[in-house]
């Protein structure tokens, strides 16, 4: 199996029962596996819920590490609906060309940074570095702050040895809460500002609410976009044909970009609360449990997808979950998916071939589940065209 393969550890089990039953922290939770099953339960708030106890639909349940209610990813319709109107148009803007160009000129300066030099450690040294910069765009503060960013490493939540941490999660949150504070005495135009300054039915948004937004921009974005990016690298570098097609073929590339989606499924899934009982791919879900709508399986059924688990560039049909589905979708895949395309475009401009040297899987454990989600490490070599 070569090196960048992303496996399907569902496979087996979505096709005999479409759901399996995982342990975390003594609250449990049910896994859907198929697509159809995923999207139609996404879509029903009034049945599995995300406004519940702040941290509970995360999977692992960040209960004991955090109280604030990340917004609008932990509020059920209707309230959702006056969120999102507020924050579409903000998270939007990665399609303006002035936005575009900075990530151009971001990309192009870490891969000719890189280009025939010594070998770079993709993780900590490109992708946790394009992250934390672009991520100054998307919040629109002074790119000095990715600085302090960086030096968080690449988990936000997480230490070594350890699925959370309390004391690592508060290093962003005072951090948050200093620059609320900041921009209460000094307003700008950075997203602190105006969600300060805003209002969602009428009612001005409050500091717990602004931390909400900010928390889930800096925790939903870091780990899932340097995955990306590091999965797209390393897949490149095994399949040189596939970069050299889409040099000579640059009409696939949007295509692509949702394939690597599909294919790579950054988040593995994400969880919901059942508000009664009910049923769940036949299988009793009484109330106040936890399912999870598991996009990596979802992606891969094989009921939808012709060939899941190879990555077809020019694929056609390709309805994948990858950015979840119906209200909760993911605010920032603009950014994500504006990173991914700008990547790609510079690497056929640039890069010949990328040599693979060196990994380290990234593996999530879900009881008999192992998912490979990424690297740990991933050591690469850029050779210029």
């Amino acid at each position: 199996m070569n090196k960048s393969a992303i496996g399907d550890p569902f496979e087996q089990v979505r096709k005999d029962k479409g759901y399996a039953e995982v342990s975390d922290q003594d609250d449990p939770v049910t896994m859907m596996l198929r697509l159809k099953d995923v999207r139609k339960s996404a879509h029903n708030a009034k049945a599995f819920s995300s406004e519940t106890t702040p941290g509970r639909i995360v999977v692992p349940s960040e209960v004991n590490i955090r109280d604030t209610r990340q917004i609008p990813f932990e509020v059920d319709p209707p309230k959702h609906k006056g969120f999102r109107a507020l924050l579409d148009p903000w998270f939007k803007r990665p399609l303006e060309d002035s936005y575009k160009q900075k990530l151009r000129d971001l990309i192009e300066g870490l891969v000719d940074e890189n280009l025939d030099k010594d070998p770079v450690e993709i993780i900590e040294d490109f992708s946790l570095v394009l992250q934390s910069n672009a991520l100054t765009f998307l919040l629109n503060t002074p790119i000095d702050d990715a600085k302090l960013w960086i030096s968080w490493g690449t988990h936000v939540f997480r230490s070594e040895g350890e699925a959370l941490d309390g004391d690592k999660a508060k290093v962003l949150y005072d951090y948050i809460d200093e620059q609320i504070e900041k921009a209460i005495a000094n307003p700008s135009d950075d997203l602190y500002s105006v969600l300060l300054a805003a209002e969602v039915d009428g009612k001005k948004m409050t500091k717990e609410e602004v931390k909400g937004v900010i928390v889930l921009t800096f925790s939903g974005g870091r780990d899932t976009v340097i995955n990306a990016v590091s999965n797209t690298i390393a897949y490149f570098a095994e399949h040189t044909q596939s970069l050299d097609r889409l040099r000579a073929e640059p009409e696939i590339r949007g295509r692509a970009i949702e394939e690597f989606i599909r294919y790579f499924s950054p988040l593995t899934h994400m969880g919901r609360v059942v508000t009664e009982d009910t049923q769940v791919c036949e299988h009793a879900a009484k109330a106040d449990t936890r399912v999870s709508l598991c996009w990596a399986s979802a992606n891969r059924d094989e009921t939808v997808f012709e060939n899941p688990n190879e990555v077809v560039l020019d694929r056609k049909l390709n309805p994948h979950v990858g950015f979840g589905f119906s209200h909760h979708n993911c605010l920032g895949a603009t950014h994500a998916r504006q990173i991914l395309s700008t990547l790609i475009d510079v690497l056929c401009d640039k890069v010949g071939s990328i040599d693979l040297l060196e990994t380290e899987d990234n593996i999530e454990e879900w009881d008999d589940f192992h998912r490979k989600v990424g690297y740990e490490k991933l050591v690469v070599k850029f050779n210029p065209k």
